[in-house]
């Protein structure tokens, strides 16, 4: 009888080499699809872009802010998204549009003023959504669907902040905080 003691890899022979090989290069792949469970939901959550300090209500975006949301949509265009929010203000909508464009999805408008119902909605449609807000409904809207906001956003330049929800169908919610683009240094 033999024992294991006395094996060496140098010992394997070409056979068993060939057998292991064929294993590998002819057993088919399988693709991993972009969400294994239909009853799980994903949210990106961001603050929208940087805007022009215009004064007005509803400003553009700047050129950093462009720039912002065009990596964005390069880093959610192969993220499997089936819906996109925003709120009705240019610089929420420009935030995502990018995006909506490559994956040729439409930007649904959502009211600010009511984010219970926009939780709750968000909560029972599963899939992968991204929702472009603002600086006091985005970290709410993370609240309300059952996540961690983390600290108050910085009003005056802190839009790299992406949030990123799990809902499980149990109810447990996992948050990622994640920064994109040109990163936020707060003065100080």
């Amino acid at each position: 009888m033999r024992t294991m003691r006395n094996w060496r890899p140098e010992r394997l022979s070409l056979l068993t080499i060939a057998i292991l090989i064929s294993a590998i290069v002819l057993i088919p792949r399988q693709t991993v699809p972009a969400q294994e469970d239909s009853s799980v939901t994903t949210i990106f959550l961001v603050r929208h872009a940087e805007k022009v300090q215009d004064g007005s209500a509803d400003p553009e975006l700047t050129a950093e802010g462009h720039e912002r949301a065009a990596t964005l949509a390069d880093m959610l265009e192969d993220a499997g998204i089936t819906a996109i929010h925003s709120t009705d203000y240019q610089r929420t909508r420009d935030t995502v549009v990018p995006l909506a464009e490559r994956l040729e999805l439409p930007v649904t408008v959502y009211d600010p003023r009511n984010l219970v119902v926009k939780a709750e909605l968000l909560k029972r449609l599963p899939g992968r959504h991204v929702v472009s807000g603002h600086s006091n409904t985005t970290p709410e809207l993370v609240r309300l669907l059952g996540g961690e906001p983390g600290p108050p956003f910085v009003e005056a330049g802190e839009n790299d902040r992406l949030y990123i929800l799990t809902l499980y169908p149990d109810d447990r919610v996992e948050t990622l905080i994640l920064r994109f683009g040109k990163r936020f240094r707060p003065e100080g």
